[in-house]
């Protein structure tokens, strides 16, 4: 797992994109140490991220970047989730970085849809490499 985060703090900075480190490490950790819980599912970790993303740049144009707007990006991400029946916490935390950092979106939500799919492979491939490990995914929609 850290080995993954390393790698896209790499990428990260070769880009010049803020680091998604929070949210990132959050689903590493549900994918790798949780691979059957819901959270840890591929649709909601690349999904849910995504949708933060939506929501995140939303509230920034809506409100401007302040903790109260992070606040109600997160919270915000979490009802849609919900109501998408895509459940990711973490995902609420990429929507505060979206409010508070501002990145670029042609550059950042490529590099966060990307980390999300490495994630899901690095999981899969994970639960395949080691003999007892619960095999992840457990569905993959």
């Amino acid at each position: 797992m850290t080995s993954v985060l390393l790698g896209l703090v790499g990428i990260g900075a070769l880009l010049h994109e803020p680091v998604l480190i929070p949210p990132l490490a959050a689903s590493a950790a549900l994918v790798h140490s949780a691979p059957t819980l819901p959270l840890a599912q591929p649709r909601g970790v690349v999904v849910g991220h995504l949708l933060g993303t939506v929501v995140g740049y939303g509230v920034l144009a809506a409100a401007g970047s302040s903790a109260w707007a992070a606040a109600v990006a997160a919270g915000v991400t979490l009802a849609l989730l919900m109501a998408a029946r895509t459940p990711h916490s973490p995902a609420c935390a990429t929507s505060v970085v979206i409010v508070l950092q501002n990145p670029a979106p042609a550059r950042f939500v490529p590099l966060l849809f990307g980390a999300t799919v490495l994630l899901v492979l690095t999981g899969y491939a994970a639960s395949r490499i080691r003999r007892k490990a619960p095999r992840y995914p457990a569905y993959w929609w």
